[in-house]
C-alpha cells in the first residue's frame, strides 16, 4: 500500500466534530493511507481529535489544512465525492468497490486521486460536487442510512487496501496523463474571460453556464496535453479580440 499511499488523498470538508477527524485518521492509518486534507474544519487542532486518532498522530500531524476544496484538489487528476442522497443534478455514481478499482487504475497510471467527504449533517453541496468526476455511494440499510463520517472513511480505505497489493508500479505516459484539477481550473478561468469579452455571459444564468461547462470538462477527462492545446486556442482568440 505504501506505493500508492502518497497518491490517494482523503479530503474532509468543513468537519464539525474534531473527534471525527481523529477517528478518520485512525481509519486511514489502519489501511496504510496517510494523506489527509482538511477543508475549513470547525475545530482543529483539537485534543479530542488526537485522542480519537488512537496512535494515528502522524496522520494528523501531516494533515494539510486549507480554506477551499479547489486548493485541496488542484494537483489531483481524478476526484470522487461521497454522497448519501439523491441529487436534482445527475452524476455518475459508483460503489466503493467500483471506485477503488478506478482509483487504483489512475494511480497505477501515474495520477493522483482525491476522495471528498462532506459535512456530517449535510454532506457536499451541488457546487462542490461539480468538482468531482464521479460520486461514491455506500450501500446501506434504507431504513437506517445514518453512517458516521469515520465509518465511511473506513469503508473506502478498506476497499483500496484490498486492491493495493495486486497493482503494478506506476508507469507515466505523458500522452495519456490526465490534466490536474488546477490546470482545468486555469483553463475554465481563461474561458470565462473570453466569454465575458465576447458577451456570451450576458445570459440569464451565467453561474449555470459555468457549472455545466465544468461538468462537461470533467466528463471529457482531458489529458494534460489537451488542456495545454485548449489554452493555446483561447490565447489566440483573446489576441484577436
Amino acid at each position: 500500500m505504501s506505493l500508492f499511499a502518497s497518491k490517494i488523498e482523503f479530503v474532509l470538508v468543513e468537519t464539525s466534530h474534531p473527534g471525527n477527524i481523529g477517528a478518520a485518521a485512525r481509519a486511514m492509518k489502519t489501511m496504510g493511507l496517510n494523506s489527509l486534507k482538511l477543508v475549513a474544519p470547525k475545530d482543529y487542532p483539537s485534543a479530542e481529535a488526537t485522542a480519537r486518532a488512537a496512535g494515528a498522530d502522524d496522520v494528523l500531524a501531516s494533515a494539510d489544512v486549507t480554506h477551499s476544496i479547489s486548493t485541496s484538489i488542484d494537483k489531483s487528476t481524478l476526484v470522487f465525492g461521497t454522497t448519501a442522497r439523491d441529487r436534482s443534478e445527475k452524476w455518475p455514481i459508483v460503489s466503493p468497490r467500483e471506485a477503488a478499482k478506478l482509483v487504483a487504475n489512475e494511480v497505477a497510471a501515474g495520477g493522483r486521486v482525491s476522495i471528498l467527504f462532506g459535512r456530517e449533517r449535510s454532506g457536499l453541496d451541488n457546487q462542490e460536487l461539480a468538482s468531482c468526476h464521479q460520486l461514491i455511494r455506500i450501500p446501506v440499510n434504507p431504513e437506517y442510512s445514518s453512517l458516521n463520517l469515520a465509518a465511511a472513511v473506513q469503508v473506502l480505505a478498506y476497499e483500496l487496501r484490498l486492491l493495493s497489493d495486486s497493482q503494478s508500479p506506476p508507469e507515466n505516459d505523458k500522452e495519456t496523463e490526465l490534466a490536474s484539477m488546477g490546470d482545468q481550473d486555469a483553463f475554465l478561468q481563461q474561458l470565462d474571460q473570453v466569454m465575458q469579452q465576447t458577451g456570451y455571459l450576458e445570459v440569464d444564468h451565467p453561474g449555470l453556464v459555468r457549472f455545466h461547462l465544468r461538468r462537461l470538462l470533467l466528463r471529457a477527462l482531458p489529458t494534460s496535453k489537451e488542456i495545454k492545446m485548449l489554452h493555446g486556442i483561447l490565447r489566440s482568440i483573446r489576441k484577436h479580440l
